[in-house]
């Protein structure tokens, strides 16, 4: 594994097209112009056909003070009453048919629309989770190589002075290359800390980690080619920073097979780079959109508004769903994919989330 890999990871977003929506747009006014001239010219038919009856209106009456001579002319008359009446009537029906035609079109292309979105947001929350995971895949590569490091097999092997000077000399040459890791830790199988990368910062050669997750997990892996995953969390003995930990066990000669002999962790710089993606998805309105990773218990663990990260926890109604979207009672659209997993790493449950606000 080259030093590139870790050194700039770099999300991939592309911005997405406002093609659909800009079409969508451009039918809901093309629809509506529609709807207005269906609406002004029935309007003008029944001002004219008012006009109809009127006139009509007024034959009548004139031909009735003609008496007899004005009875042919008042037959005309009434056929052009019943005229103006008929004409009215489909005037009327043509603007309620059209009206409702209209509103339909409308309902049907503000739901396309909807869908559009969703199925988009869908598709950039699955972006999010799928960048962070190749980003963790390779992690899950560099600890299992650094713990075949002879001056880390060495080290873990006889932890004397000259092995932990040379052991951590080697861990900050590595940090020097990689800088996605706050710290390199080898830890002896009770949990002490025995040797890190950046003894100048933090302090933690004779620290106790025994009762950790991670180091506990780490100690029963079958082999050198297994690894552990760690969720966020905030790390105390690193100045409280969030870090995600991935562990392999140090074996005998660096041999996969070999006797465990200490556990190497590597603390990977979680906000920076998690926030280089959630902030790096492109989905327009950002004042509106908070674009989120959650853990498998629905803990935010990065957020592009920065806020409630690691204290926040969102519902999500999953359905029984690894992807979805939908609106919520207050009609925010909520759009979920599930981790797929990388190659190896099998993902721990995560979720990329868009929220979009109205």
């Amino acid at each position: 594994m080259s030093a590139a890999l870790g050194v700039k990871t770099k999300p991939t977003t592309t911005e997405p097209a406002d093609d659909d929506s800009d079409i969508s747009a451009l039918i809901n006014r093309l629809t509506a112009e529609v709807n207005r001239i269906a609406v002004d010219k029935t309007k003008s038919i029944q001002q004219i056909t008012n006009q109809m009856k009127m006139l009509a209106l007024n034959a009548l009456i004139e031909s009735s003070r003609a008496g007899a001579q004005g009875a042919g002319f008042a037959v005309v008359a009434q056929e052009v009453r019943g005229v103006g009446q008929q004409v009215e009537t489909i005037a009327r029906e043509l603007e309620t048919q059209l009206t409702k035609r209209t509103g339909d079109l409308v309902a049907s292309i503000e739901r396309m629309s909807q869908r559009s979105r969703g199925e988009r947001m869908m598709d950039l929350s699955l972006n999010a989770v799928e960048l962070i995971d190749r980003n963790l895949y390779e992690r899950t590569c560099d600890v299992r190589w650094w713990a075949t490091d002879s001056a880390v097999v060495d080290c873990a092997a006889s932890p004397t002075p000259a092995a932990v000077s040379y052991a951590s000399q080697r861990l900050g040459v590595i940090l020097g290359a990689y800088t996605v890791y706050l710290d390199l830790w080898l830890c002896d199988l009770d949990g002490n800390v025995i040797a890190n990368g950046r003894a100048d910062r933090f302090r933690v050669v004779g620290q106790n980690v025994a009762q950790t997750r991670w180091f506990r997990e780490a100690k029963t892996l079958h082999s050198g080619d297994d690894y552990v995953a760690g969720d966020v969390e905030n790390q105390q003995l690193l100045g409280n920073a969030q870090v995600a930990t991935y562990c392999a066990s140090v074996r005998a000669g660096g041999q996969a097979n070999g006797a465990p002999i200490g556990v190497l962790a590597i603390h990977f710089d979680w906000e920076p780079q998690a926030r280089a993606i959630v902030q790096g998805v492109r989905v327009g309105d950002a004042d509106k959109v908070r674009v989120l990773l959650v853990d498998s218990n629905f803990r935010v663990i990065a957020a592009s508004d920065g806020q409630g990260i690691l204290s926040e926890r969102i519902s999500l109604s999953l359905n029984g769903q690894r992807s979805g979207f939908y609106r919520d009672r207050t009609d925010t659209m909520i759009a979920f994919h599930a981790t797929p997993g990388y190659e190896t790493y099998r993902g721990l449950g995560w979720y990329g989330v868009i929220v979009c606000g109205t």
